[in-house]
């Protein structure tokens, strides 16, 4: 790292990651953020596209006409701020039952009532720290500390589109049908990927996600 907290990792000759210090939370993932509208926002030269994640923002460029001299002078101005504070998205879900196969579960192992896991995870905002694993599938950072558990040890071979889970220190939404190895609380009816739409995904890094139960 260098004392600006960020190294640059070579990605073979046509692309490069940016790699900021710091434990995956929302300052990291900020100082993500205001290089990812710096790098749109200048046009800088080459670049082909720009992929954000947790603590890291990887480039693929054209290596004739990419000078890394130009990404550093934007590096000088980041500035954790400016970071993406998006839209917020309040996502309506059922949770429990045949929606939520794992709440009962859930509950056990964290030590709550089903009705105490539900308060918990309604009651806090999450922030979109990146889209990855499936088209439009949001990592969601903030969850209720007692909520926190690992994966599961042995994934499920379908977990539903819609599904709301969690695993980790994070929650999610599992945009289309998909194995996985998280824990389905409950299931929304949004549509999170939808290739006909202008964005196809409906949430991105920054936004802000509350979830709301409703029967």
């Amino acid at each position: 790292m260098t004392a600006a907290g960020y190294r640059i990792l070579t990605m073979g000759d046509s692309a490069l990651t940016v790699e900021f210090a710091g434990k995956i939370d929302e300052a990291t993932n900020q100082r993500v953020q205001s290089l990812y509208r710096l790098v749109l926002d200048s046009g800088l030269r080459g670049v082909r596209s720009v992929i954000p994640s947790y603590r890291s923002l990887t480039l693929r460029f054209d290596p004739a006409h990419f000078a890394v001299e130009e990404l550093e002078h934007l590096l000088a101005n980041v500035n954790p701020e400016a970071g993406r504070r998006g839209r917020l998205f309040t996502i309506p879900v059922v949770y429990g039952g045949e929606a939520g196969p794992d709440l009962t579960v859930v509950a056990q192992r964290c030590g709550l009532t089903p009705e105490e896991v539900v308060r918990r995870h309604t009651a806090v905002e999450y922030r979109v720290y990146m889209i990855g694993f499936l088209p439009g599938f949001p990592y969601l950072g903030g969850l209720d500390t007692r909520l926190v558990l690992p994966r599961r040890e042995t994934p499920l071979a379908r977990i539903p589109g819609g599904s709301v889970a969690i695993a980790g220190e994070q929650a999610g939404i599992y945009p289309l049908d998909s194995p996985g190895g998280w824990w389905v609380l409950g299931r929304t009816s949004i549509q999170l990927f939808d290739p006909g739409r202008a964005s196809p995904a409906l949430l991105a890094p920054g936004d802000r996600v509350r979830f709301e139960a409703v029967s």
